[in-house]
């Protein structure tokens, strides 16, 4: 039996949505990498690898010379994979759009055109006012990509830096505690009639969990501090052991930093860390034994802690080692640039599919989460309140 012809036809039936994606076209972008001049910054945001799969989809990588040097990427390297180098950085500043991992300097702004698209880390607690003021003004776009959301609701950036801070926290130990970094002398391992060493941990979140996971590989005790049980229970599930967990007691804490040969610090707070270790707790300490504040970006959680550089990472503190240094990704850069590669290469390629920042915008939540400005307007709930600026919702502006 015939079907009673429609009076629509089939493009006219189909959901707005749809008409959208067909409509749709490829767009070229222009990515501008700059070389990173903050003090002791060593990452790039894309390594020759991703260069080579961005350029192979028929998008241009311009790069100022000696971008990749921190990391150990050469220029050659990106020239190879299809980059362009230049040693001009207003040419690099004037791309469509600019990838970093530090936020612009205000004097990089100057140099960027109106309406330029902007994707670089945005570290709130070190912004001014004035920062925002000076986007708005040049009508930029700008995404924070350690606000990007995945599928799962999670930040994989914040995540992959986590997890490399965790890691190289008990690496970073384990050196000071050589008799050559003036520790204890005492060696990460469990080597046969020797007691293991002890490691406090305190925050059982991502960086917390990957600092237990490289404590236990390398065969030392560990006891893990977090006022969060699901946090406790997670660390424990992930770990796929049963390992010494507590909530923040004082009394256990007491005792248990007493007995440590390591401290580390991984407590995350909504505007700064809570100081957990008091003075008083430090003193107690072994001599010798070493702390190492991996919050230390957000304020720190021992009262002793105090900002320390690259060049000069450590002081000593009634006895203690303390390290302070509030980067420590950097201090691994090749890795850490290519864990940001891995994150921000799918995203580029994404945009360029869809035809500019505009659609991914409009089919992407994870990605419009990341966004704090939007050709000039503040679209970012926590960035208002906390500089007392007027902000819009994302969604009214782009649908």
């Amino acid at each position: 039996m015939n079907q009673p012809s429609s009076p629509f036809s089939k493009q006219q039936l189909l959901p707005q949505e749809e008409t959208l994606e067909i409509l749709k076209q490829k767009g070229e972008l222009f990515i501008g990498i700059p070389r990173e001049n903050q003090y002791q910054e060593k990452r790039v945001c894309l390594t020759p690898d991703a260069v080579n799969a961005i350029t192979a989809h028929g998008h241009r990588v311009l790069m100022e010379s000696g971008a990749g040097d921190g990391a150990n990427f050469s220029d050659i390297d990106y020239t190879n994979a299809g980059a362009e180098i230049t040693r001009d950085t207003k040419k690099v500043f004037s791309c469509s759009i600019i990838l970093k991992v530090e936020p612009p300097t205000l004097s990089e702004i100057d140099l960027m055109n109106p309406q330029t698209i902007v994707i670089s880390a945005l570290q709130i607690k070190t912004q001014r006012k004035e920062y925002f003021e000076v986007l708005a003004r040049k009508r930029l776009t700008a995404i924070a990509f350690e606000f990007i959301r995945d599928d799962d609701g999670n930040y994989p950036a914040v995540r992959s830096l986590s997890e490399i801070a965790g890691i190289s926290s008990i690496l970073i130990a384990s050196e000071l505690m050589a008799a050559t970094g003036k520790g204890n002398g005492l060696m990460f391992g469990n080597i046969s009639g020797v007691p293991p060493v002890e490691v406090v941990i305190i925050g059982a979140g991502t960086v917390g969990e990957f600092a237990a996971r490289s404590a236990l590989g390398l065969g030392a005790n560990i006891k893990v501090f977090d006022n969060s049980i699901s946090k406790l229970r997670n660390l424990q599930t992930n770990l796929n052991r049963t390992v010494y967990t507590s909530t923040i007691q004082p009394k256990n804490l007491i005792k248990s930093l007493k007995r440590c040969d390591v401290a580390i610090g991984a407590t995350r707070g909504k505007d700064r860390s809570p100081v957990v270790v008091s003075t008083s707790m430090v003193e107690n300490m072994k001599k010798g034994a070493v702390i190492i504040d991996v919050s230390i970006d957000m304020g720190g959680c021992f009262e002793t802690s105090e900002v320390t550089t690259h060049t000069k990472p450590t002081f000593e503190k009634y006895g203690v080692i303390h390290y302070g240094v509030p980067n420590i990704p950097s201090r691994y850069p090749r890795t850490s640039s290519i864990s940001i590669s891995n994150i921000f290469t799918p995203y580029l390629l994404k945009i360029g599919e869809d035809g500019g920042l505009e659609h991914s915008l409009r089919f992407d939540k994870g990605l419009r989460s990341g966004l704090y400005m939007y050709h000039g307007i503040l679209t970012n709930k926590s960035v208002g309140e906390w500089f007392g600026l007027s902000y819009n919702d994302i969604n009214f502006l782009i649908f």
